[in-house]
């Protein structure tokens, strides 16, 4: 397919769909073109966003068929709950492979996958219809991240040698919507929610620039989980009101925090460590992501609630509660920091970017489903790791198999 610009459908039409749509603004040579949701409504309010932006004369579509049919649309990007990702993946493949349209590519937002054969099928059907794939990790496209990585490796790791250490943390009040919390639906807690980003980010810095990620190898998991907040009573309650009694986290919680221990080889052998921590039970100004790279003779730190403006008001400022300051925003009185475009801070829109011209020019992401699969495959480790508690060589058995307890409503520490 001899393509210029490219014309894109997002399958959900829901909050992080929102969010790549309004990064559109940075994203040159491709157009949001149409969105699905199985609800229309939805579809339709997030196709009218898009047009409002004037990123793309987007419409809604009432079935994947029918988006991958539409003559204008040529990437696919799968932003739907992960409980239906491989149904939505098998929908495209099929209506590819019986002509019923041409596609480019297609993205997936993190996670791949629920566990490990659920991100392996991924890969696999989208390697069967032979459509060029992306990842959507968007912290390795984070500008401060790429620029911070650029001027260690290039001035601290070159004279003084390798970092060996990296942390990542995402921690915020919880998420948006209800089936997230559902260890069935979500594939987990926050282990599986947010870890996803942060042992991709640590894992990136701690790899040369340019280099494949097999470089550095993955041969120790250890991780730990509990639910610290959501599991109390009066916070529990909370969760069943807001879901209308589906959510039960007295009975069937998942992990609000969770900390991994990934300990790695470079192609010297040499130790490197990652070291995560995330967790819905963060109260602060909104959404916290704090990075750290360390080596011999540097260091380098990023906590996105630094931010350039911060606004004050008294408590004679009243309004209704809302987000326009930063993500999961906790507070609208007092000292708060403000994520002026949290779009391109927190790499929405180079990633885009990124997934656009790598497809316009015939080329696979350098952030794409097997690097899912690859992230997939430590979650789940770390999964097995917190259940046994103990610490796992890497990979450890059955992990191909292997799926939470949390997943299957099983886990309760208030149990043990």
């Amino acid at each position: 397919m001899d393509k210029k610009r490219l014309g894109v459908g997002f399958i959900g039409g829901g909050f992080i769909s929102r969010f790549h749509i309004r990064s559109w603004e940075g994203v040159r040579d491709a157009d949001v073109r149409g969105v699905m949701d199985r609800r229309l409504e939805v579809a339709e309010e997030a196709a009218a966003l898009a047009r409002e932006l004037r990123v793309g004369d987007a419409k809604p579509f009432s079935s994947i068929t029918e988006m991958v049919a539409a003559p204008e649309i040529d990437a696919i990007w799968i932003c739907a709950p992960n409980n239906v990702r491989i149904e939505v993946m098998e929908e495209i493949v099929q209506a590819v492979e019986n002509g019923r349209g041409e596609l480019v590519g297609v993205t997936c937002e993190k996670p791949l996958g629920r566990n490990v054969a659920e991100a392996r099928k991924m890969l696999e059907l989208v390697q069967k219809a032979n459509l060029l794939d992306g990842y959507l990790e968007n912290q390795v496209f984070a500008p401060a991240i790429v620029r911070g990585k650029e001027i260690l490796w290039t001035r601290g790791a070159a004279t003084a040698g390798r970092p060996y250490l990296s942390r990542a943390a995402e921690e915020h009040s919880g998420p948006h919507m209800p089936w997230f919390w559902e260890g069935a639906l979500q594939g987990g807690g926050v282990l599986n929610d947010m870890m996803c980003h942060s042992v991709e980010e640590a894992r990136f810095m701690l790899t040369p620039p340019g280099a494949p990620r097999d470089v550095i190898t993955p041969v120790k998991v250890s991780a730990y989980t509990t639910c610290l907040k959501w599991q109390k009573p009066k916070y529990a309650q909370i969760l069943a009101d807001n879901s209308q009694g589906q959510t039960d986290y007295l009975e069937r919680p998942a992990e609000d925090f969770a900390r991994s221990l990934i300990e790695y080889r470079d192609e010297a052998g040499d130790k490197l460590v990652v070291e995560t921590t995330t967790s819905w039970c963060y109260i602060g100004a909104g959404l916290r992501l704090s990075m750290e790279l360390l080596g011999p003779e540097y260091s380098l730190s990023i906590n996105s609630l630094d931010s350039s403006l911060k606004v004050f008001f008294s408590r004679s400022v009243q309004g209704e509660e809302a987000e326009d300051l930063v993500e999961k925003q906790n507070a609208e009185i007092g000292l708060m920091p403000v994520v002026s475009n949290e779009e391109t801070e927190y790499g929405y829109t180079a990633e885009n970017r990124h997934m656009i011209q790598s497809f316009l020019d015939g080329k696979r992401p350098e952030e794409n489903f097997s690097d899912g699969l690859n992230v997939t495959e430590l979650l789940m480790a770390a999964y097995m790791s917190a259940e046994q508690e103990r610490t796992l060589v890497f990979p450890p058995p059955d992990l191909d198999t292997f799926i939470p307890a949390v997943a299957k409503g099983e886990w309760n520490p208030r149990r043990k």
